[in-house]
Formats: C-alpha cells, structure tokens, sequence
C-alpha cells in the first residue's frame, strides 16, 4: 500500500454518494451518450455546495442497459468523462464512479446493484470513506434501502408525480428517511445536519 493510500485511509472521509437518472440528470432512460443527458435544474450548483464544504462526491448507479446489450463499458465511461467536463469549471466533478453493469436474470445475481450496498462498500475501501458519516441520495426506493444497509443517512428525493414515486415517497417517511423535491434540497438538508 502506497504512503497516500495509508493516509487516506488513516483519516476516514465523508461522501455524498449519488445516483446518477432521476438524480442528476433526467432519467429518460438508458441514458449512454451526451446527446441525451439532460441536468435537473439545481444539480450543478448544489454538487459544487457539497464539495466546497468538503464532501466527496461518488456517483454508484444501476447501469444494466450494459447486461442487455444497448451499450458497452466503453460508451458509459466516455459519457462519465463528458459529465466530469460539464462539471469541473463549477468545481463539481465527482470524485468517483461506481456503476453496476449487471442484471440478475440476464447475468445472474451480484453483490453491487442497488438495493445491494456493494457500490457504496467498494467506493468506501477504495476512498476511506466512513459510511456512517455519509449519506446517500436517489430518487428510487432501493438508493435508500443501498444507502441503509451500508450504514449511511439517506435521502429520498421525489419530484415526479407517477404512483410508484409517491408510494416510495411515503414508505421511505414512514421508515424516517427525509424526502426532499430536488437535489438541491438534499443538499441543503446535508449541509445543515452534515456530521
């Protein structure tokens, strides 16, 4: 292990970790080249608060548009460098990016696709993270479900009016996980509990 590795796991940090459609950009669906990213309003300004004041911000998302054959690992990673660009003159470029490639009925089952925590538990061996001082953001049921079985804090953004949204919305209340419209929200909610 090398002496910067040794450090950074000497002192734990805190992270942020994202999801990536619905969460940063619109999630129209199999979203795997520039042309078809669209930013939700807030998003940029909101991961540029959370890293001026200090958190990592990881990005771990479901892809299986790669288990089903519509894209390739290669166009994912050109569309995350492309996103890093979009992002590096605000200050808000992630520090990392997990993506599951997988989908159970097509490659079998695995420990990383959410609601499994093994994203968020990689990145925190990768990084030195420390879980329990992070927390976890996504606009789905099973973002909350990665984020509580890694040991984080979780927050549940629900800005689309569909019934399956509103049904994950009031179930992640009922469990005691904050519900935020936006990003943006999400963010100012971390920063004012942050610990």
């Amino acid at each position: 292990m090398n002496s910067e590795k040794r450090k950074r796991c000497a002192t734990p940090r805190r992270a942020v970790f994202l999801d990536r459609d619905g969460t940063l950009n619109r999630d129209d669906g199999y979203v795997h080249d520039a042309a078809h990213w669209h930013w939700l309003p807030g998003v940029i300004g909101a991961m540029a608060r959370l890293k001026a004041n200090g958190w990592l911000l990881v990005v771990v998302s479901n892809q299986s548009g790669i288990a089903r054959g519509y894209f390739d690992q290669k166009a994912l990673k050109r569309l995350e460098q492309w996103v890093d660009e979009e992002l590096l003159p605000a200050g808000a470029t992630p520090d990392a990016w997990y993506d599951c490639p997988h989908l159970p009925e097509i490659t079998g089952p695995c420990e990383c696709r959410k609601p499994k925590p093994g994203l968020l538990l990689q990145a925190a061996q990768d990084l030195g993270i420390d879980l329990a001082g992070s927390w976890m953001v996504g606009d789905r049921l099973r973002d909350v479900q990665a984020g509580l079985a890694a040991g984080c804090r979780t927050v549940l953004l629900s800005h689309r009016d569909c019934a399956r949204a509103l049904r994950e919305a009031e179930e992640a209340e009922a469990a005691g996980v904050p519900v935020r419209p936006s990003l943006a929200e999400a963010s100012a909610l971390i920063l004012r509990e942050g610990r």
